[in-house]
């Protein structure tokens, strides 16, 4: 049975204020005992009154849970910082930094803010799995690149490149790409997917020496209107670039070079958790850095 994803109201009675939010991100993070990094004892660890971290029940040595995490070092409420991940999980189109800023009643600079950590951390969260595989019934990978973007006012082409490889019934990942020659673009295709997968593309020069690296590949001639043959095909990934691009157009506007990897993260995170979108929330809620080693994408 299908689980439904949290609603508004349950998301505020589960962390109706910032005390409820910190005790989560804590237990999250370090359970409901932990090892002092200073004495070594393993014991409780209390809450400081008044402020955002815990102490150790032998020595006094204090932990912040938020350090490593989208909310280090911000005065914003937590309860403001849940309900903007709440948020960006339940559309399907994104959330820009105005919509923020009228939901939560933040400045537009704290909001914008709190947008790009949020999608550094969906790209954390989600990660990059290895896709495909050469074993009997794995299923196919198809790669495709597209354009982001436009001419400014000035007339000069701001078009950026984004290389994808869709994994069918499974995840999507992205890359920004600086240009679209095979030197580029197949180093990227043998990181991401694994050797000996069935590779679908169409038929750009730079996808031509996959079949040399490994890869069963197929190849689609959409210059010459074919679009599908037989299990050959790219629709799944040119379904993606659709939502992504009418996200980026009707909710984002425009987003520059430097930040648009932060949204592809954020695009292939409801992507690749749309077959449980109960899961999406609960992994943000759940899956903070470690605090021996912080990671970010």
């Amino acid at each position: 049975m299908k689980t439904k994803p949290m609603t508004h109201a349950q998301l505020h009675a589960r962390f109706p204020d910032d005390d409820t939010c910190l005790e989560h991100i804590f237990r999250a993070r370090y359970g409901t005992s932990h090892a002092c990094e200073k004495c070594n004892k393993v014991g409780k660890f209390y809450r400081v009154k008044a402020r955002r971290c815990h102490e150790c029940e032998h020595c006094g040595h204090q932990l912040y849970a938020t350090a490593g995490t989208p909310f280090e070092k911000t005065k914003t409420p937590l309860t403001k910082w849940f309900l903007a991940m709440f948020l960006f999980t339940t559309s399907r189109n994104g959330v820009s930094a105005k919509e923020l800023q009228r939901t939560l009643g933040v400045t537009y600079k704290t909001a914008w803010r709190m947008g790009h950590e949020i999608r550094k951390y969906m790209g954390f969260v989600d990660g990059d799995a290895p896709l495909g595989g050469d074993a009997p019934g794995s299923p196919v990978v198809e790669a495709d690149k597209t354009f982001i973007g436009g001419y400014d006012k000035m007339g000069q082409d701001d078009k950026i490149i984004v290389l994808g490889m869709a994994e069918r019934g499974g995840e999507v990942v992205t890359r920004i790409v600086d240009d679209r020659r095979e030197t580029t673009v197949v180093p990227i295709i043998k990181e991401f997917v694994k050797p000996g997968t069935k590779i679908a593309t169409d038929e750009a020069k730079a996808f031509r020496s996959l079949h040399e690296e490994g890869y069963q590949h197929g190849v689609v001639n959409h210059s010459a209107k074919e679009y599908v043959s037989g299990e050959v095909h790219t629709n799944n990934i040119e379904a993606f670039w659709g939502n992504l691009k009418r996200g980026i157009n009707g909710t984002y506007i425009s987003v520059s070079k430097q930040h648009l990897q932060k949204y592809l993260c954020e695009f292939e995170f409801r992507h690749n958790l749309r077959k449980q979108p109960d899961l999406m929330l609960e992994l943000l809620l759940r899956a903070f850095p470690s605090p021996k080693k912080v990671a970010r994408p």
